[in-house]
């Protein structure tokens, strides 16, 4: 339960929340959002608070900011569902060109993408070359990239071109990242665990078919997330704590004290526009942190899931929608 809502509110927020995922996913509203120019301003300034600019260089700007700050970075391209070959080859090259960007700044920054928007959709082959080409750029650079987990029907698609970039290319630097909150992990990270790329654990901000995930904000994803995060930890493997959940990162924090881990194979992640003290204060305690930067114009899912995640924030962006 979010504690700023009384306890009778919840089952609307809840309902608000996946009123507001469902509305991510429509995309003709997308289309109305991030197109139409009577709405696509509007659309701008409630997603400036949670995104880094619209071009590869306004993203390397903020990425230099965050480094500044003693936290390294990830930088993602919005788009997702592409559904045309010559668009996803287009958007590839966007991704390029970040890469590019990274290493010639020098910036403490990984990649990151929906294999969907770089062609997964059009043909698993097609999704495949390109993540690997972005892959082996960054590798270039000794940069990471990690790819982003989607709805629950992309997921057996997305693990398979994860390991397939493992096993076939050798491809290290590749991570991925796991929901906590799908039933399916549990089967899922042993064999996730069992290649080298790190794991960005989230709780999953994803309207999942009932069956599938755990509820939000129950107590069974908390445990869920907790455990998983353990297991990561004790083993060694490569992985970052992705959540601004502040009972899960008193707890990670304090498991992290007290078996002395090596910081080399961790480190918490958080969103800008969202929690920015709470990395702040881990940074300051000595722990690794990293700031994830989104830019681009396809910024509709991602903006609406970031509010239905608290839906109180639907207040911000009212107040950010009207003002100068």
């Amino acid at each position: 339960m979010h504690p700023q809502f009384p306890a009778e509110w919840q089952p609307l927020v809840d309902q608000a929340a996946a009123v507001l995922r469902a509305l991510a996913l429509d995309e003709a509203a997308k289309e109305a959002f991030c197109s139409d120019p009577k709405l696509k301003p509007f659309m701008h300034k409630v997603s400036q608070r949670y995104v880094a600019g619209q071009t590869v260089e306004q993203a390397l700007e903020r990425v230099a900011a965050i480094n500044a700050a003693g936290h390294a970075a990830s930088a993602e391209y919005m788009g997702e569902s592409c559904r045309d070959e010559a668009f996803a080859m287009a958007e590839t090259e966007v991704f390029m060109r970040l890469v590019r960007g990274i290493g010639e700044r020098h910036l403490k920054c990984s990649v990151s993408f929906d294999l969907s928007h770089v062609g997964s959709l059009v043909d698993a082959e097609l999704g495949y070359r390109n993540a690997r080409r972005i892959a082996l750029a960054a590798a270039e650079i000794n940069r990471e990239v990690m790819i982003s987990m989607e709805g629950a029907d992309r997921a057996d698609d997305i693990y398979a071109i994860y390991t397939r970039l493992h096993r076939e290319d050798d491809l290290r630097n590749v991570g991925i990242t796991v929901p906590a909150k799908r039933l399916r992990t549990a089967q899922d990270l042993p064999q996730l665990m069992k290649l080298p790329g790190r794991i960005r654990l989230v709780k999953g901000a994803f309207l999942d078919p009932q069956g599938v995930s755990y509820e939000r904000n129950s107590p069974e994803l908390a445990e869920a997330y907790r455990r998983y995060a353990r297991e990561l930890l004790l083993s060694g493997h490569k992985c970052s704590i992705a959540t601004h959940d502040r009972g899960i990162q008193r707890d990670i924090s304090a498991l992290i004290v007290e078996e002395r881990l090596d910081p080399r194979w961790y480190e918490f992640e958080s969103l800008i526009g969202l929690g920015a003290e709470q990395i702040a204060e881990l940074k300051e305690r000595g722990f690794p942190t990293r700031e994830y930067a989104v830019f681009g114009e396809e910024h509709f899912l991602y903006v609406l899931n970031r509010i239905a995640e608290e839906p109180i924030r639907l207040y911000q962006a009212l107040i950010d929608l009207m003002s100068a």
